[in-house]
């Protein structure tokens, strides 16, 4: 199963904190682990919200709208794409993380959707194009 763990924001996350040559070191190391285990197939940090956009869809219509975004406990600071046997091991392999932040932090794992839970839906065409993608990504 493939889930994607989210690095939630905070206050120094959102500041634009760079982490401590320290933090990085362990962070890099727990990605390497990640990376023999075969879990993670993807990941980075992410800038302040500040930095970015949003793109709100109403009907037809678009609204962009600048960052920075209020509620930086619903923010994300960065992520990883693993790949796992089951829920279970992603918070396993998500408890021996370093602590990334300064202050108390939190994960959120999620579960990916993929074309099997669409399997009402999912033409044989679609599934050859979804293949196809696959393929190039």
């Amino acid at each position: 199963m493939k889930v994607m763990v989210f690095v939630k924001a905070t206050a120094d996350s959102e500041a634009g904190a760079m982490p401590t040559a320290e933090l990085l070191n362990d962070m890099m190391a727990y990605n390497e682990e990640l990376m023999k285990a075969g879990i993670i197939k993807g990941g980075d940090g992410l800038q302040p919200s500040s930095k970015g956009v949003r793109i709100r869809f109403s009907g037809k219509n678009r609204t962009v709208t600048a960052g920075p975004f209020a509620e930086t406990n619903e923010l994300v600071a960065g992520y990883w794409l693993w790949e796992v046997k089951d829920m279970d091991e992603a918070i396993a392999w998500a408890k021996r993380c370093p602590n990334p932040m300064f202050s108390d932090s939190d994960l959120e794992l999620r579960p990916i959707i993929g074309p099997e839970f669409f399997a009402d839906l999912m033409t044989h065409e679609l599934q050859a194009t979804y293949d196809e993608m696959q393929k190039k990504v």
